[in-house]
């Protein structure tokens, strides 16, 4: 089977303090490296506590949450949080994904197997407990192989996303946001899906400020 490598980067007033509530089912979990070719340890704590410079003032509890495996999708995000005054949280894998898991020129490695499985859902390492808070939710993620990682299937299927409002972002430098954003919609049919967006690495503030300015939540 042949495969084209698609190019994607591994990866509102005044200041608030945003806190998510979740729980680990580990006490601490590993993780890969968010730089490419790179790889090292990340402690996740079972209750973060975020603080952000909100730029819009809106009444809605926002969450953004992001799965970024080598570190391009999670500054996209923060900046996100950023100007919404959104909580942040990262969807971790129980299994982090090494190096060779992301050989894309490897059939056989792990994200080629994923991909390739419509069934596959990695398991997320926390889960947040008050979801129900929440009235916009961010999804944030690289494409891979034109559509979302098969992690954030398994984000979405882990909770009951009815009624609120949802928005698809990604990062990539050339496949486009249309497909995931159609995968996502079909597993959460319920949920109200504003218009979604593709970043690059080197997209701004600006760029990011204005995307959200647009919307209506």
């Amino acid at each position: 089977m042949t495969f084209i490598l698609p190019f994607f980067m591994f990866g509102c007033g005044k200041t608030t303090d945003n806190e998510i509530n979740f729980s680990s089912s580990s006490e601490t979990t590993e993780q890969f490296s968010e730089k490419t070719n790179a790889s090292g340890n990340e402690t996740v704590s079972s209750e973060t506590t975020i603080e952000s410079e909100s730029k819009t003032d809106n009444k809605s509890k926002i969450l953004v949450a992001y799965f970024s495996a080598t570190g391009t999708t999670r500054p996209i995000a923060e900046e996100i949080a950023n100007v919404t005054g959104g909580d942040l949280f990262e969807i971790v894998p129980v299994q982090p994904y090494s190096e060779e898991d992301l050989d894309y020129s490897n059939d056989n490695c792990r994200a080629n197997q994923e991909q390739n499985d419509d069934t596959a859902r990695p398991e997320i390492s926390d889960t947040i407990e008050n979801i129900d808070e929440y009235d916009v939710v961010f999804i944030g993620h690289p494409i891979w192989w034109g559509i979302e990682p098969r992690i954030i299937d398994t984000f979405l299927e882990s909770y009951d996303f009815s009624g609120k409002t949802m928005v698809d972002f990604c990062t990539s430098g050339g496949s486009g946001i249309s497909e995931s954003e159609s995968n996502l919609k079909e597993i959460c049919p319920d949920s109200v899906w504003l218009e979604g967006k593709r970043f690059l690495e080197s997209s701004s503030h600006d760029d990011i400020a204005d995307w959200v300015d647009n919307m209506n939540f």
